[in-house]
This record gives structure tokens, C-alpha cells and sequence, in this order.
């Protein structure tokens, strides 16, 4: 089992970084959102570095404050700004032994699942949630479920059980207009759990992120283990604003199991597809058809590759809101007798 590392305390300094995408210098207003609330709600300190606001810093630059992050003894949690798409380029100027040596809560989706897995191979749980630009800087209020396991992920090593969302939203607001932070967004039925696969429970550290992000993992390979690393853990997986189709989706957990790795795991968890970006819009009845061949294609998949383990989809651990937080390395259990996910942070 991977080491949780210690957790803050109200008070106490906490480091942004902009690992991926420098986000906060071309949209301040969910950003300071964000800062506001972590000051005031949950009552941190936020420190920034110097790459934070700055666009287009090379990925020595964010790494040096990743490292100053967790080396600095005055830090006791870093927490991302936003995702991005070349955080992977980062990796390589990482101080394996700085980081190894000063475990820190770290929390970030998306591109960040880079810095995850990262951890995760030095044998560190870190925290697939809590960005600030998008839970902490949520137009009109922080969803009250989302709140509450950021919550309990930042300050306790409590087990935590996930709950299915009774409405979610996957419509983006255009953070270009300042009234997008003036009220909450409106939200759709969340529809519950979608349980396959037989009915027993698996306990085990997770792994896994952006499904795109870990694709870019199994390509470079090099921030891969052996498959025999990952037997008897918990997969999760969800997929990004860039909305890829059901045939991508499919082909990346097709490779994974021609590696040999998708059949390693004990259960997997299926974030909510995100089915509408800004950039590509979807109506309700492209949303739905979207919708229904991802979830053909991870079915097909694991049909194929591992049939005999519990399965679940359609949980929020992604870019849809609310977003939930898993422990990432941390215990997971998918109780598919019950229909309970209880992680421990």
C-alpha cells in the first residue's frame, strides 16, 4: 500500500501551482474565486509561485515550483490551479528525491493525473480533485457535494463513502463573462450508478486519471510499470472536455489490455462522460448517443479483456460537477453487493 502523506491543518500554508496550463493569468476571476474560498471557507493559506500566472513557463520552470512546493516545510498541501495538455513534459525535471522524501497532499485532474501517477510511483497517495479554478471558483457557490469530500480529503485520513449525485452538469460556463460566477449552474438528473459484473466486493490502492492523459502514459511508457504493479487495484477512469468518441475510448483500453494490464485490476470505477464542451456543444440527443457508445465501448472492453470483475460507470470523479475526490493510491473498496464506493483518504 502506497503512504498517505500528513494532512494540514486550518492556519497553515498551502501551495497553487499551475503545473500544466497557466489558466489563472487569462481567467483571474474563478481563480481569486477559488483562493477566496480556500481562505475563508476552509480557512488555508494560499501561497503562490512564480509560474502560477505566468504563460507559456517552460516545464523546468513549473517543476522547479513543484519541487520548491514540496521541499518548502512552511507547505503542507499543493493544490493545482487547473488542468492542461503537457504537464507530461514536466515529469522529466522532477526531484524524485525531494518529492519522495517530502510527501505532500497534492491534489489536480485532468493533465495532472501526470503528476499523480507520479507520485504514485513513489509510492505516495495523492488526490484526483479539488481544483481550485473549477471547484473552489464554482460560479455562485462550491457544490455542497463536492465541498464536502474536498473537505474531508484535505484534513482527515477518514473513509468516505461516495454517493451517487442526484443532479450534475457537464455544461461549462464561459469564464470570458463575469456574470458566469454570479450564480450556480444549472443542473440535469444525475440518473445514479450503472453496476456490471458480478456481485461481490474488491478492496484495493487505485489508479488511474484522465483516460487521455493515461493513454500519453502508456505511449511515452517510461512512467509505466510492469502490469504485475498494478494487480488487485481499483482502475478509475473518466474522459476530458475534449469529448474523444466511443472508437478512442475503446482503443486506449485495448491496448491496455494487449499490454496485459487491464486485466490486473480487481474493479474499475467509470467517471460520468463529459458530453458537451464549449468548443463542441452537444444537444440533449447527440449528448445522449454520446453518452451511450462510451459506455458501449468500456462494456465491449472489458468484456473482452477482464469480464469477471465488478464494474462501475457513471460516477463523478471527473470533469463533470460535482467533482468528487478518490484518493489516488489510496484505498479504495467498490462494494458491487451493496452498491457502496468507500475510499479513505
Amino acid at each position: 500500500m502506497l503512504a498517505y502523506p500528513d494532512k494540514p491543518k486550518p492556519g497553515e500554508k498551502v501551495a497553487i501551482l499551475s503545473p500544466g496550463a497557466a489558466l489563472p493569468a487569462i481567467f483571474p476571476a474563478p481563480y481569486e474565486l477559488g483562493l477566496t474560498r480556500l481562505r475563508e471557507d476552509f480557512g488555508l493559506v494560499p501561497v503562490e509561485f512564480p509560474t502560477t500566472r505566468e504563460l507559456g513557463s517552460s516545464p523546468a520552470a513549473r517543476a522547479a515550483d513543484v519541487n520548491a512546493a514540496f521541499a518548502d516545510p512552511s507547505i503542507t498541501a499543493v493544490l493545482a490551479s487547473i488542468g492542461g495538455e503537457d504537464q507530461i513534459k514536466v515529469l522529466r525535471h522532477l526531484d524524485r528525491d525531494i518529492l519522495a522524501a517530502h510527501p505532500k497532499p497534492f491534489f489536480g485532474i485532468s493533465d495532472n493525473t501526470n503528476l499523480c501517477n507520479f507520485l504514485w510511483n513513489l509510492g505516495v497517495v495523492s488526490y484526483y480533485g479539488g481544483l481550485i479554478m473549477t471547484v473552489f471558483g464554482r460560479g455562485g457557490a462550491m457544490n455542497a457535494q463536492a465541498a464536502e469530500a474536498v473537505r474531508a480529503a484535505l484534513f482527515t485520513h477518514d473513509t468516505y463513502d461516495l454517493r451517487p449525485a442526484e443532479t450534475y452538469t457537464d455544461i461549462d460556463r464561459d469564464w470570458k463573462d463575469p456574470a458566469s460566477l454570479e450564480s450556480e449552474p444549472d443542473m440535469l438528473p444525475g440518473g445514479g450508478w450503472q453496476w456490471h459484473g458480478p456481485r461481490r466486493t474488491v478492496t484495493g490502492p487505485s489508479w488511474g486519471g484522465c483516460l487521455e492523459i493515461v493513454d500519453w502514459n502508456l505511449r511515452v511508457g517510461t512512467h509505466i510499470q510492469d502490469p504485475d504493479a498494478y494487480d488487485g487495484c481499483v482502475l478509475f477512469l473518466e474522459t476530458s472536455e475534449e469529448l474523444p468518441d466511443a472508437r478512442y475510448v475503446y482503443h486506449v483500453l485495448m491496448c491496455m489490455g494487449e499490454r496485459g494490464l487491464l486485466q490486473r485490476f480487481g474493479a474499475a470505477v467509470i467517471g460520468r462522460p463529459k458530453a458537451w464542451s464549449l468548443d463542441d456543444p452537444l444537444p440533449p440527443d447527440r449528448k445522449a448517443e454520446f453518452i451511450a457508445a462510451q459506455r458501449d465501448a468500456v462494456l465491449r472492453a472489458f468484456a473482452e479483456y477482464n469480464p469477471e470483475i465488478p464494474l462501475v460507470l457513471n460516477v463523478d470523479i471527473g470533469h463533470t460537477d460535482p467533482q468528487l475526490v478518490v484518493p489516488y493510491g489510496g484505498t479504495v473498496t467498490v462494494d458491487a453487493v451493496t452498491g457502496r464506493i468507500t475510499v479513505r483518504y
